[in-house]
């Protein structure tokens, strides 16, 4: 054990993780840069072609440079995405929840009753929270 440590000292350790770590960042940010040049729809293929030849060539400057002059781009699309998927995803709910229409409710709370499964209390509860809004 005493061997393992003289030859990689744990200096040496903590060096090799913080250079797994920035490795590890780069590619994410390669990842969202390219990600979001795909997604942009104000530039054409040329532009696109551009800035990933850019990127490709001059990788850190080309990352960089693409960080700040598009920084606001990124956000816009960014949070143009996720309130296009919120909504989806609330639609989606919406569709799978069924109708809020109280008469569907009250019938459903009708065919409960019938089946046993709920009380006639219960029945009278829901067809109240229905009618109420």
């Amino acid at each position: 054990m005493l061997a393992v440590t003289e030859t990689y000292p744990l200096l040496e350790v903590f060096w090799t993780m913080l250079i797994f770590f920035c490795f590890f960042i780069w590619i994410w940010l390669l990842f969202v840069v390219f990600g979001d040049v795909f997604r942009r729809d104000d530039i054409g293929g040329w532009g696109k072609a551009g800035w990933i030849l850019f990127v490709i060539i001059l990788p850190y400057l080309g990352v960089f440079v693409y960080l700040i002059a598009e920084h606001k781009g990124m956000t816009e699309r960014t949070m143009r995405q996720q309130e296009a998927a919120k909504s989806e995803m609330d639609q989606y709910v919406r569709s799978v929840a069924g109708g809020s229409d109280p008469t569907q409710q009250i019938a459903k709370a009708d065919e409960l009753l019938k089946a046993g499964s709920i009380t006639q209390a219960e029945y009278d509860q829901i067809k109240q929270k229905a009618l109420a809004g």
